[in-house]
């Protein structure tokens, strides 16, 4: 929902496609400079505690965006004021996110067998994807129904409501003494592991680039303004497709697992995902773009499962938190840069230009990581 709600916020103060793209690098700024550092901590410490922590942080900065949103009138802040304020708010939500993003999966396999881990972060992944869809839907209508304001409060008011499941979960404390690690060594173990396993190394690296330049999502409220010709009701629909696709797809994953060849079903995926965004890119019509922006979705759902599970397979558990901090590197962090990427080709190609090149970039990538790293070609649980 909140995804939703600042790119059309934003979008309505700039009339700018490039302002979209500055969301994204507000928060993958923040994002990536701490990645390292939440890892360690994320290691060092008992993970319950620090969840809440984080997560009540969040809270408190996504209400800062409640000022300009009820008061701007009464502080006589012009568009470009909001919108340099968001961006300030964002870049602290980036610090929050850094340490929020690796937590939960740091503690997956704690909660679950590892027998049962690979179901366990499918059904995780569709639970994830339910709650996106409605939300990306949901913030489309409420937007168009009740404004900016009254939206927002009903994220905030949502994200406290999922801290109480939280408190739910048992403690995970630490297999370290503090006093015994080196905080620089610590990080520097987490990277050292990724770059020596060649299966998370190409993961993460086609992840990476395929979000980068695949990121039309983040031009929907263009395409929806000025090409589709839609309000925030279809723009919320356009926003949920690819999640909807997703959760069909993971939704059957769970019920019939992949058995084999997940390294060459993923770099399948990947490339079939990049082509639905071409296809997206050309589209003038609002069904024949919600339709490749679903397919893209499922075909995003069967590499996101594939990635995840790759990564908590091969990962040990003491250096969890580590990994999954460098992983977000690539993965939760590619997203804004993707954000970024598509805003600032959009001003310099053009909208329609810029989401082919990008889809027409996720090709060429699955095909250069598949050629170049053959121990994920033949990668298998």
């Amino acid at each position: 929902m909140l995804a939703t709600l600042l790119g059309w916020w934003v979008y309505q103060l700039t009339k700018d496609p490039f302002s979209i793209g500055l969301i994204g690098l507000s928060e993958v700024i923040p994002a990536v400079s701490c990645a390292l550092y939440a890892g360690h901590v994320i290691d060092m410490n008992e993970k319950k505690r620090l969840l809440l922590i984080c997560n009540y942080t969040y809270v408190i900065l996504i209400g800062l965006l409640l000022i300009p949103a009820f008061y701007n009138v009464e502080l006589h802040f012009t568009g470009h004021e909001i919108t340099y304020y968001i961006y300030g708010v964002i870049f602290l939500t980036g610090i929050a996110r850094a340490f929020l993003g690796p937590i939960a999966p740091a503690m997956l396999p704690k909660i679950v067998k590892k027998e049962n881990l690979s179901n366990a972060i499918t059904l995780n992944q569709a639970v994830f994807l339910i709650s996106s869809v409605s939300g990306h839907a949901l913030g489309g209508f409420l937007i168009e129904g009740f404004g900016i304001k009254w939206t927002l409060v009903a994220v905030i008011v949502l994200i406290i409501i999922a801290s109480l499941f939280f408190w739910q979960l048992n403690k995970q404390h630490s297999e370290y003494k503090k006093e015994s690690v080196n905080v620089v060594e610590s990080m520097r173990e987490g990277v050292s592991y990724i770059f020596k396993t060649k299966e998370i190394l190409g993961a993460l690296c086609l992840d990476m680039f395929a979000v980068l330049f695949g990121g039309a999502v983040a031009m929907i409220p263009v395409y929806a303004t000025d090409i589709l010709k839609t309000g925030a009701d279809g723009l919320g629909l356009l926003n949920a497709a690819s999640d909807i696709g997703s959760m069909c797809i993971i939704t059957i994953l769970s019920i019939i697992p992949l058995r084999k060849n997940q390294g060459k079903i993923l770099l399948v995926a990947v490339a079939g995902f990049g082509i639905c965004i071409i296809g997206f890119g050309l589209s003038h019509l609002y069904w024949l773009s919600f339709m490749f922006l679903v397919l893209s979705g499922m075909l995003d759902g069967i590499s996101v499962v594939i990635r995840g599970t790759i990564v908590q397979l091969k990962t040990p558990d003491h250096i969890r938190g580590r990994v999954l901090s460098a992983n977000s590197i690539f993965i939760m962090s590619s997203n804004e840069m993707g954000q970024f990427e598509s805003g600032l080709a959009a001003k310099l190609m053009g909208v329609v230009r810029s989401v082919v090149f990008g889809g027409s970039m996720t090709v060429l990538i699955a095909l250069i990581v598949g050629s170049t790293n053959p121990k994920l070609r033949k990668m298998q649980y």
